[in-house]
């Protein structure tokens, strides 16, 4: 996992790698200030319909509040599913550099279906996520359970999904659900590496590059 880390870390000049990092995070910023513009508006009408004179404040400070959630638990929903669509430049990129003889013989994913795994990776962190809230806010007296079980969590669901990521390219379905039996363990580490990316400011806009990246050489290294 150190050895897929570093390698990663030191492709991200890679003008392929780049090209997928300032789409995606061009994106991600996008959706957010949709999200703000909306947020901001919706709350600003159910506030005048109480006190026309505040709500303009009121509504700043509402969209503040709720953004800051969101932004802790939608970012990394919203920040995959983005590098779900844009997945298989980030592979193809590190196969080129490092497994050519793989990439000649991978078969490129379809728009569609890149963006449908995607959206259902999306989903499942928003879902889960949600479900589970209730014990992270019970787990804050602990001082660290909030952040250990938000790591294994997120972990386990970064772990299928950026391995699926890379194996779509190369297995059938057959294959795939094999593999992803085989490897649990392995993809749950590197699940759990990625969570951890993310909880660093600035480095959680990075995170899904490394990790699609991170998810390539781990694949490719399990076959050698």
């Amino acid at each position: 996992m150190f050895t897929a880390f570093f390698l990663s870390l030191g492709q991200l000049g890679d003008a392929r790698i780049m090209r997928v990092l300032v789409k995606s995070m061009a994106v991600t910023l996008a959706v957010f200030a949709v999200l703000g513009v909306a947020t901001w508006w919706g709350v600003r009408a159910l506030i005048a319909r109480w006190s026309a004179e505040s709500a303009g404040g009121l509504a700043a400070a509402a969209t503040v509040v709720i953004l800051g959630l969101a932004l802790w638990l939608l970012f990394r929903a919203i920040a995959v599913a983005v590098i779900g669509v844009f997945a298989d430049e980030v592979v193809e990129a590190v196969e080129a550099r490092h497994y050519p003889a793989a990439l000649a013989t991978a078969r490129p994913v379809p728009f569609a279906r890149s963006a449908a795994m995607g959206l259902r990776s999306a989903g499942r962190v928003i879902a889960v996520n949600v479900v589970l809230s209730p014990l992270y806010l019970v787990l804050l007296a602990t001082g660290i359970g909030t952040a250990a079980a938000f790591l294994l969590v997120n972990g386990w669901l970064l772990g299928r999904d950026l391995g699926d990521m890379v194996a779509v390219r190369h297995l059938d379905r057959t294959g795939l659900a094999a593999w992803r039996r085989r490897t649990r363990g392995r993809r749950f580490l590197l699940g759990l590496a990625d969570a951890a990316l993310f909880l660093v400011p600035l480095v959680a806009f990075v995170a899904p590059v490394l990790g699609a990246a991170m998810a390539t050489h781990m694949y490719h290294r399990d076959k050698t």
